[in-house]
This record gives structure tokens, sequence and C-alpha cells, in this order.
């Protein structure tokens, strides 16, 4: 029997996240483990009128491309996904692992080659993106995988990721749009900043934002969602900042990060652990050493760390930014074979300022209007 949360997520996915309409040219990747949501999503998108094709992955071949692939092959870029990135409207990624660490051992200036080798198509997607001609979602089917990084049984961390994305409400299309407009409070407050600051442990950041746009996201390209983002000012960029979770990219986890930025670009960085693959990255290529995105997490469903992006990068009352290409919605230029989330948590002493005026403290924004804690008041 298909949970019903399941099928609503797909409702949610296809009619509202990607807006699918008759005639639309659908791709869908996904692991194999997320068959059953994207069973559902295949069904959502056939009723809406969608011309579909599907591409699941399986276990293992990532281990065997990093442990054999020639250099040749590594610098590889294929043109099928050209191809494909040209002519799709719109594009749905479901996320699963069967074991988050596979990669873990692979050879980080191995993996920077092959990311390298992306950034081509990755331009082009987003690209098509930012002038609406081209939708995208993307979303985590919940595994063990998942759950025993996030230190939760499966159940667990089912009702999380579900919570997450509000699909126990009634109505969560309904939800999204009430979230929607709270956030699109914050973004027009922020539309007016020229500079924004984050204080806290070990951090004292400063990024320019001017002429910049922010975005509001609402549920339209990550599910669950819940930030708002701009991209920085590619050299305006000066101090220091120290992350507190883990950073976790392509299935390698780097603890203790903490980078300082003169005019943009990272000056230094440092790890507790992972330090070579953290400079491997940041020695991608020319953009990989200045910062693509700047964003605050505003969904305060969601409370705790879990070892994975797509949530830690969201929980109401952080901040965080990425190393690598930026968005071109957003007026930013920086182009990379690289986009890595690292997330500041502000809940606990920490402070963000919009051109010297306190907007956020310890991880509660002071104008009622824009998103607060769930259940909680002032």
């Amino acid at each position: 029997m298909t949970d019903p949360r399941v099928v609503k997520l797909a409702d949610l996915l296809i009619n509202y996240s990607l807006r699918i309409r008759k005639g639309d040219k659908l791709v869908i990747n996904g692991h194999y483990v997320a068959a059953p949501l994207m069973r559902e999503c295949y069904r959502a998108a056939l009723l809406a009128g969608a011309n579909i094709e599907v591409n699941a992955a399986i276990d293992g071949l990532g281990e065997i491309f990093y442990r054999h692939a020639s250099r040749r092959q590594l610098g590889y870029a294929s043109p099928f996904a050209k191809f494909r990135v040209e002519r799709i409207d719109a594009s749905l990624g479901i996320w699963g692992d069967v074991n988050t660490k596979s990669l873990t051992n692979a050879d980080p200036k191995k993996m920077a080659l092959a990311a390298a080798a992306g950034k081509a198509v990755r331009k082009r997607f987003l690209q098509r993106a930012s002038k609406g001609e081209l939708r995208w979602v993307g979303t985590l089917w919940p595994t063990q995988a998942n759950a025993q990084d996030a230190e939760m049984s499966l159940a667990e961390y089912e009702q999380f990721v579900f919570s997450a994305g509000h699909l126990d409400d009634a109505d969560p299309v309904a939800a999204w749009k009430k979230i929607s407009l709270s956030q699109k409070a914050l973004q027009a407050a922020l539309n007016k900043a020229r500079q924004i600051r984050i204080v806290a442990e070990d951090t004292d950041l400063v990024l320019g934002v001017a002429g910049r746009k922010w975005i509001n996201c609402d549920g339209h390209e990550n599910f669950p969602d819940g930030e708002v983002f701009t991209g920085p000012v590619q050299r305006e960029v000066n101090g220091h900042i120290r992350f507190s979770f883990p950073a976790v990219h392509a299935g390698h986890e780097v603890d203790g990060v903490s980078l300082e930025f003169k005019n943009g670009k990272v000056a230094a960085a440092r790890a507790d652990k992972g330090q070579d693959f953290l400079e491997a990255m940041i020695a991608m290529d020319k953009g990989s050493s200045y910062l693509g995105e700047l964003a605050l997490g505003v969904n305060y469903n969601i409370t705790r760390y879990t070892k994975n992006t797509l949530f830690d990068e969201k929980i109401g009352g952080t901040v965080h930014v990425a190393l690598g290409a930026g968005y071109p919605e957003t007026g930013s230029a920086n182009e990379s074979g690289l986009h890595w989330d690292m997330v500041c948590d502000l809940r606990t002493r920490g402070k963000l300022y919009a051109d010297g005026k306190l907007l956020l403290e310890n991880g509660r924004f002071l104008d009622k209007r824009f998103p607060q804690p769930v259940n909680t008041r002032r």
C-alpha cells in the first residue's frame, strides 16, 4: 500500500513545484531505491500530459568510475547531456542513497576533474533556468543510509522528511503558499540591502550584495524548501567564517571548516578533518575559490543537523554560503564546476546585519513579518 504522503509529495512536485503542462518534455532522474516516489511522479506527470524520460541510477558506478577512469575519461563532456539540457522543459531529481559513504575514498583530484568537465552543461542548465525556459526541482527519498547519517530510525527519518515538507498537512500546497508570503517579505527587505554581515563564534564575515537579487525559495526548485538566497558580489567578501556542522560534498565529510576571505577569494582554508579534499575542491577552477551563494535558512520545521545539505542548509535560524557556481538569476557571474554549501548556525549567540541594522539574532528575525519559529511567540 502506497503511503498517502508519497502520493501528496508526487502531486506537489509535478503540479506545484514544476507546474507541468500538457506536452512538456520532463526528465526524471533518480536512484532505484527511490522507485516508490519515481512511480508516483511518473503517474502524476502522465496525468498532467507530459512526455517523460526516466533515468534510474544503480549502486557502484561512481566508485568504479573514479577507480578506473583515465584522465581523458574523467575530462569527458557528454554530448548527450548537452543535447538533453537544451531541449527539456522540466527536470526532476530524486536523490537516494544505499551507502552515503561510497565515494569517501575516491581521489578528490579525480572528482575535481570530472566536476570541471560538467561545468558547461551546468552553466547552460542554470542559464535556461534563470530565463524561465527550464523548470527544475530536487528532492530526497528517505533511506536507511540517510537515517543512519541522521542518527534516526528509518521511521523517525521518514517523519522528519515529510514534516519538513509539510506533507502531514491536509493541504501541503496551501501551506507552502502561506510560507511563500512570509519569505517574500524577507526577500523584499533584503533586496534593498547593500551589505550583509554575519557574526557568530569564530565568525565575522562581510559580504557585498548591492544590486543583487534575492530569490524566494518556496518549494519550486528544492523540496522541502525554506531559504532566501542571492549571489554576493564576487570580490566584496571579506573576513572569516567557521562552519558549525561538517560540510558534506560528493560523499566526503569535511569537519571543522574555517575559511578566510580577502577581496572575495579564499585566502586561507582549514579543516579538522578532510583538509586535502577541501583544498582540492577550492583549487578546482577559477571560480571555486569564490562564493556563488549567500542564503538564510528559514524552514523552522527543520531543527536538527542530519548530514544532508538539502535539509541542513534550510534549518531555521542558520545562514549558508556556497563555494563555486552562482545562480545567474541573482546577478552572480561566478562560474565553476563546484557548488558546495556550508552552514553556519546563528541560533546561539549569532547575529546577522543588513546595512548595519540587526536583522536576525539567536536564530530569530526581529521583524514578525518574516518567518518565525513554529508555535513560538516572541
